[in-house]
């Protein structure tokens, strides 16, 4: 299992950890992130919490930008650029990044998999679901997911390069959330790497600085359930987490 860390340069993130404008404290953040076992590192200029405030392409660029190309050349891991944005996207790629991650699964910005197709990059496609879910959660995570694979491969995005995220959080309620976790098999339908992003989410309920043994617990069922990566934190914790849930269900793969 991929863990990939999570580098918030937001002020303003849910989980309480944003960087902001603090480049050598984001260099040395992502450093620690890269010691403690990720295999990725995922860079974010603007917080995905219900109702934080939008943030314009150029502030977000101001941010990510100083942070990634000091990163791209220093780091021996790869970078991820987590934005639905295409002009952030195509700046990121070019400045060193080597995956996207867009929360909108190419809702909000349908240029972003021309950008990833052109870049040869892989991309993260998350379902955000916007309308409320009535009938059956893991049918119209699905249904949304299919969508944003069509949309990305009819831009010229190689199969290969899709990974898919059921996103935790996002327009779903807790139980909803819950009920993901415990079906996320059901994903394997796609037949594309399943990225899951549980990490002191607010369906966890405790406070942010309580909910490390909540994360673990989503993240050693959701290996059991099929994720491929997870996207977190805490990487020392969850590392040790990750290698124990796959010495149990990867051994006779």
């Amino acid at each position: 299992t991929y863990v990939m860390g999570i580098l918030n340069l937001s002020p303003d993130s849910f989980s309480g950890d944003g960087l902001g404008d603090d480049i050598e404290a984001a260099v040395a953040w992502a450093k620690r992130l890269v010691d403690d076992g990720a295999d990725i590192i995922d860079i974010g200029g603007e917080s995905t919490r219900p109702g934080a405030q939008p943030v314009s392409a150029d502030d977000e660029l101001r941010r990510v930008m100083p942070v990634i190309e000091r990163l791209a050349g220093e780091l021996s891991v790869p970078l991820s650029i987590d934005t639905y944005k295409s002009a952030v996207a195509s700046r990121a790629v070019k400045a060193g990044a080597m995956m996207i991650n867009d929360v909108w699964g190419l809702k909000r910005d349908p240029h972003l998999a021309q950008v990833a197709a052109e870049a040869g990059v892989p991309i993260i496609l998350v379902s955000y679901l916007q309308d409320t879910v009535r009938y059956d959660i893991i049918a119209e995570v699905i249904s949304s997911l299919e969508k944003s694979i069509e949309q990305a491969m009819e831009a010229g995005v190689a199969w290969q390069n899709i990974i898919i995220d059921p996103g935790i959080g996002f327009g779903k309620s807790a139980e909803q959330n819950l009920e993901v976790i415990h079906r996320l098999t059901e994903l394997r339908f796609l037949n594309r790497p399943i990225l899951l992003g549980t990490s002191r989410k607010f369906m966890l309920s405790q406070p942010f600085d309580q909910r490390l043994e909540a994360t673990a617990a989503t993240v050693a069922i959701g290996i059991a359930n099929g994720a491929d990566m997870v996207r977190v934190h805490d990487v020392r914790q969850m590392v040790r987490v990750c290698r124990m849930s796959d010495a149990i269900i990867r051994r006779r793969q």
